[in-house]
């Protein structure tokens, strides 16, 4: 089994910053792809950033300018750092994994997610 744990959101005020950590563990071989997703209210999940294991990175063009994606592969753990927030950013964000994960004699690949964290961007 393999969690992704998210911290650091909260409530900040528009042109602030926060930065989200999610931290991966259990059973895990190795993690490809670690990305933040985001959903606010009446909307459909949508891509903030990706990042691969070897650091490229993409980025929504909403986010692109404003947020940096990085990951420390040692720990197992991605951070989305947010600057010049705006109220559109309000949603809950959730971290995303495509991990390897031991399977028997061989590996197998699996998409993870974690609980998600509120933030929220007062104008």
């Amino acid at each position: 089994q393999v969690q992704l744990v998210e911290s650091g959101g909260g409530l900040v005020q528009a042109g602030g910053s926060l930065r989200l950590s999610c931290a991966a563990s259990g059973s895990i071989f190795s993690i490809n792809f670690m990305g933040w997703y985001r959903q606010a209210p009446g909307k459909q999940r949508e891509l903030v950033a990706t990042i691969t294991s070897g650091g490229l990175t993409n980025y929504a063009e909403s986010a692109k300018g404003r947020f940096t994606i990085s990951r420390d592969n040692a720990k197992n753990t991605v951070y989305l750092q947010m600057n010049s927030l705006k109220p559109e950013d309000t949603a809950v964000y959730y971290c995303n994994a495509e991990v390897r994960v031991p399977y028997g004699l061989r590996t197998s690949v699996g998409d993870y997610w974690g609980q998600g964290t509120q933030v929220t961007v007062s104008s």
